[in-house]
This record gives C-alpha cells, structure tokens and sequence, in this order.
C-alpha cells in the first residue's frame, strides 16, 4: 500500500493497525533507565504512607511527583 492511501484510509477514520509492523514500536524518550537516589530516612517512611494510603508503590508516588513537578516547570517557562 502506498503512503497516501495509507493516508487516506487513516484520515477516513479506518483501522489500519493491520498494515503497521508494531513489533518494533516505540515511544520516543519513553525508555527506562535506572537511577539511584538517596533520601533521608524520614522522607521515605512519608513517601511510603502515601503510597500505602494511595494503593500505589513507593516509585509510582516518585516518579508521578516528579513528573508532575517537571510538566509545570515546563509550563511556567513557555
């Protein structure tokens, strides 16, 4: 299939999964990567009641926090 059908098909709303190899999709800048960080005792016996008091992970209530902080930063600097 050329790319303007593609198109075509894509803009008339049909599914064209089917004609995609999404075997070797990724997200850009979603991948992994490990860090480590050191906090102070008192501050990860407070991250780990709210994770207990959300239902979450401890990394879930960091990295949600963090990202949370980065999207503003993001936003106040435009």
């Amino acid at each position: 299939m050329k790319a303007e059908e593609f198109d075509e098909r894509f803009d008339n709303g049909e599914d064209v999964t089917a004609h995609l190899d999404l075997s070797k999709a990724r997200r850009p800048h979603a991948e992994q990567r490990r860090v480590n960080v050191d906090f102070p005792s008192w501050m990860v016996e407070a991250l780990d009641l709210e994770a207990r008091r959300l239902g979450v992970t401890r990394q879930s209530i960091i990295k949600v926090w963090i990202a949370d902080r980065l999207e503003r930063r993001d936003h106040h600097a435009a």
